[in-house]
């Protein structure tokens, strides 16, 4: 029995030239262009405007400023609170006054510096994802395992963010959070309750993402304008060209909605995920402004227990969006699970059925190995500037507050340009991508200006500015060079390069500090990594040749009946005759 799952739906083949099914080495020696056609499935259901703004609502709400950012600064501050000045020695508080700003806590028999606790909170947080996804995250392919699998995590992370109602500093009311922590009440013996609800809540957040972006590539086949798409091909009155085009930008569509609507294609796939993106923005601004409203007025600003009201409220904007996805979302379920195989094993299977692809997809698989490296990069980066923020600012919501909407004001002008400009000029996922890299190549150089001087800032408006748009093309580029049927396999091991790779940077970055005492040396490793991923990408990524890859395997996979359809010349698709193979 084969250990890959069937697609749902059979492909089609347009070809510019004869591509032979026993080639071991897609993509070589041709010159000319292949486009390649996944024909939908009969009874799958149409995608429904109501199914469509639930999907974008769900990710408003799943905006990350809550298990991201405020449950970081709560556990980094009960950290501080409750260690030491190594300097001046136990008993010491890193609160003082006279403090050398450095602050440890005991660790394993020994002493840990607060920010390497941090890092090494982040590290366990993605090697437990990494188990996850390697676990069950292949098996969301079947049945509607999928479907369950997102709403589950999607609980447990809203469970643990209200749980953080428990990291409560009990001193009298009208003490500010700060003055609280300073007088050592119980709120600083609670950091490794803290640093536990952050795992939960970072994992449980980190899965909703991964599982949530699976449903992209089947939500994207099935908009109307996706089959208006398909069906106007069909009938012959667009070109194989012309439709892959207007396909891809449905997808970057949604895809910055989706972003822009919270925080984060333009072919019809372009535009799924530019909805997407659309949302995600919006909703990390409506959160921060939501959060003014206790953050700002004297009598809930002093009270002690605002940061954790604030948290609540958060995660109750989530609640409220997200909920509808699932409602409203359309049973679209994959193949049942192969007899004899389990939920917990056939994950594992998947992932070496698809390693085992890389000869067949050789695009795509560099395309992971240098995301892997690139969301290291960027990942430890995000972290590391939030530890750095938090020490300046002295652990403030509300500084925090408005450092994240001067980058979500700006994510959300970000993304609704680059959508403009790629739908304007027709510019390819991939170039498009590359000018976001090379920002994120300048972040952790900007970075390592912090070794000399802590005067400079900006961080959050290039951020802003270049991130937003990063997360919607590295998505777009993973659905074009994943093979049709096997979304979450290969979304999968695209969220496990994301993940997986993140208990690498994290580690490495945390030895340094803990060696030198100083957080601004983590930086040049970071900018290093990530100018090595974005180099990869540049020029070892060819996503035309990547998606006739794609596309080829699912062809050899399933035995599908597939066509060739050869080309007069170069790009222009004049069908030259239709040879038809069972």
């Amino acid at each position: 029995m084969s250990l890959v799952s069937t697609p749902e739906h059979p492909v089609h083949f347009v070809d510019a030239t004869d591509v032979k099914d026993n080639d071991d080495s897609p993509g070589k020696g041709n010159t000319k262009s292949t486009v390649l056609i996944a024909t939908l499935q009969e009874d799958e259901p149409v995608v429904t405007r109501r199914e469509l703004w639930s999907y974008y609502l769900y990710y408003n709400g799943d905006n990350g400023v809550g298990p991201l950012g405020y449950t970081q600064t709560l556990f980094q501050s009960l950290a501080t609170a409750a260690g030491y000045d190594p300097v001046a020695g136990p008993g010491s508080s890193c609160l003082s006054d006279t403090a050398s700003g450095q602050c440890v806590l005991p660790w394993l028999g020994g002493t840990k510096s607060v920010s390497s606790i941090v890092l090494i909170s982040n590290g366990m947080s993605f090697a437990i994802m990494t188990a996850i996804f390697t676990t069950i995250g292949s098996a969301a392919d079947y049945g509607n395992f999928g479907r369950w699998l997102l709403f589950s995590v999607t609980v447990v992370c809203w469970i643990a963010q209200y749980a953080c109602m428990a990291l409560t500093c009990t001193c009298r009311l009208g003490v500010s959070i700060l003055a609280c922590i300073k007088q050592r009440c119980l709120a600083p013996s609670r950091w490794k309750l803290a640093m536990a609800l952050y795992i939960i809540g970072f994992v449980s957040y980190g899965a909703t993402l991964v599982f949530y972006a699976a449903i992209f590539p089947r939500l994207a086949r099935n908009t109307q304008r996706s089959r208006s798409l398909r069906e106007k091909y069909e009938n012959g009155h667009i070109s194989v060209e012309e439709y892959e085009r207007e396909e891809s930008l449905e997808k970057n569509r949604i895809s910055n909605i989706s972003t822009v609507g919270p925080r984060i294609y333009l072919t019809r796939d372009r535009m799924l995920i530019v909805m997407h993106q659309m949302h995600s923005n919006i909703g990390y601004v409506v959160t921060y402004l939501l959060n003014l409203a206790l953050l700002l007025p004297p009598k809930t600003a002093n009270d002690p227990k605002v940061d954790n009201y604030t948290l609540a409220l958060d995660n109750s904007y989530w609640v409220l969006l997200g909920v509808w996805w699932f409602i409203y979302q359309s049973p679209r379920p994959g193949p049942p699970l192969p007899k004899g195989e389990s939920y917990l094993t056939v994950g594992w299977k998947q992932i070496w059925a698809a390693l085992k692809t890389y000869k067949h997809l050789p695009y795509t698989f560099v395309y992971l190995f240098a995301f892997f490296l690139l969301a290291d990069g960027l990942n430890t980066t995000g972290t590391l500037v939030s530890i750095c923020q938090n020490d300046k600012f002295r652990f403030s919501f509300l500084q925090n507050t408005y450092l994240g909407l001067s980058q979500a004001i700006t994510s959300t002008i970000s993304t609704l340009g680059f959508w403009y400009i790629q739908r304007y000029w027709k510019i390819s996922t991939k170039k498009m991508f590359v000018v976001t890299n090379v920002v994120t190549i300048l972040i952790p150089l900007w970075g390592m200006v912090g070794v000399w001087t802590d005067k400079f800032g900006a961080y959050n408006v290039l951020f802003g500015l270049f991130q937003a748009p990063y997360y919607a093309f590295s998505q777009t580029m993973m659905a074009e060079l994943s093979p049709p049927g096997f979304d979450n396999m290969f979304f999968g091991l695209f969220g496990l390069s994301n993940r997986a790779s993140s208990t690498v940077g994290p580690y490495v970055v945390q030895a340094i500090i803990d060696k030198t005492q100083d957080n601004w040396r983590g930086f040049p490793f970071l900018f290093a990594i990530c100018t090595a991923a974005s180099l990869v990408i540049w020029f070892g990524v060819d996503v035309k040749k990547g998606r006739r890859d794609a596309f080829l395997m699912t062809s050899r996979s399933v035995g599908a009946r597939y066509e060739y359809f050869q080309i007069l010349c170069g790009s222009s698709f004049n069908i030259h005759g239709v040879i038809q193979h069972e």
